[in-house]
Formats: C-alpha cells, structure tokens, sequence
C-alpha cells in the first residue's frame, strides 16, 4: 500500500513528535488501515517533507515521529489566480486543479455578474490540503478572503495581472508572458462577463493587461485551469527539468 502523506502545522525536526490534525488519525486508522510504527510522509510548507512513523494512534488521536528528511523545502512560482467565484462543485474543481497545477494563492472576487456571493474558505483551504498532499507539492496555495473586485484591485501589490477576455482582440496569453518571470496572476470574470463599469476600472489599473485565451468560448472553469497552466508552461516550473 502506498505511505500516507499529510500536511500537518507543527515544526518539523528529528524526533520532535508532531500532533496529527483533526480527522487525521481517522484517516490512517479507519481509511487507510496503517497502525502505530507504520510509515507516513510529512510537510508543512515550511521544512520540506519527511519521512516518519506513527508514534501513537487512538480513534482520531494520532502523533507522528519525524525521522528523516526526504526532500528540503523549495519556493513554487509566485502564480496567482483572481476568480470570480463559481457554483460550489466548479469552484471546489477550480481549486483542487489550481492546486496541483502549483498556484501560489486563489484571491476569489466578486463580481457585478457573478452567480456566487460569498465564499466558504475554510471548505476551499480543506480542498487546497487535500490536493496537495496528493499532488506532492511542498506547500499549500494561501486562499485569500473573498473581497468585492474594487477592493482587490485597490490592495493589490502591482504584481501584473493578465485579465482573461473572451470577447475582442487581444494578444494571446502565451504572446504576453513570452519572455516574463513570476510573479504573475491570471483574473478570469464569472460566466456573464464582467459588467462595463468592471472593465473600465480594469483598463485604468496599469497592472492588467487584457489576453486571449484561445478561439472558443470557455468556461470560467476551464478558462482558470487553461490559463494556469500556459503559466506554468512559459513562466513557471513547469521549465525546470
């Protein structure tokens, strides 16, 4: 059977026994049928992964005995994703494949059109962990609050954003990041598209620039997903052999 791996929040440091988080115990117990001494892989986005055993293990109830680093920790691509958020199963999609694809932080905005308005981060944050422990990333993509779009765009850091426009012309995505380095962010709107006044206050912030994101009409689902990895692809890690 393959080794568990889980993300936990405390230190990681030889023979520094680790509380496992809620519903952990659980899952290696009842799940994944493991035991105490068992194997288990370890990361907290801070001190690489480590392998390390099941000290102790009762009901949800478990520790974990850090033995040995396997891989050290190394920073992801600052990539970012802007998303006007979705219905709950495409936004749960969205940020389990924003996960894997190694986006640094989801910031969802809301939006004139958008059919959703509000968030469940918690939710989102449980989805993210999930993700990552399956995909074997080292870290877990921060879920920002969900804030209006004038006021993301009012705290935002300058880092340039790439606006995906499903109407009219623009350079391709690929065409504007030839040649960029992170960081980056890609802001895909909600499915009715962004309300005029939305982007005449997009056209004004120096920071976006708007791209095409291909000769059909997308989802907001696949947009954010394409987008992403197109990133990934020109700017990200996806060029480290």
């Amino acid at each position: 059977m393959s080794i568990p791996r889980l993300f936990v929040e405390a230190d990681l440091a030889l023979g520094e026994d680790v509380p496992a988080l809620p519903g952990q115990g659980h899952y290696l117990g009842q799940v994944m049928r493991k035991g105490e001494g068992d194997a288990v892989l370890l990361f907290n986005g801070r001190h690489g992964e480590w392998r390390a055993r099941i000290g102790t293990l009762r009901k949800d109830k478990a520790t974990l005995v850090p033995e040995s680093q396997s891989r050290p920790q190394a920073a992801g691509p600052d990539i970012r994703l802007l998303l006007a958020p979705l219905k709950r199963d495409a936004m749960e999609w969205v940020v389990e494949k924003a996960t894997e694809l190694g986006v640094a932080s989801i910031h969802p905005v809301l939006t004139a059109r958008g059919v959703v308005g509000r968030v469940n981060e918690q939710r989102l944050a449980a989805i993210a962990r999930e993700a990552a422990e399956q995909c074997e990333r080292l870290d877990l993509p921060r879920i920002a609050p969900a804030l209006d779009l004038h006021r993301a765009l009012d705290a935002w850091d300058g880092t340039p954003i790439l606006l995906g426009h499903e109407r009219g012309a623009a350079p391709s995505l690929a065409q504007r990041v030839a040649g960029r380095a992170p960081p980056l962010a890609l802001l895909i709107g909600p499915e009715g598209g962004f309300a005029p006044e939305e982007l005449q206050a997009l056209a004004r912030r120096s920071c976006v620039s708007s791209v095409a994101l291909g000769p059909r009409i997308l989802r907001a689902e696949t947009a954010a997903v394409a987008g992403l990895a197109v990133l990934q692809a020109m700017a990200g890690d996806w060029t480290v052999a």
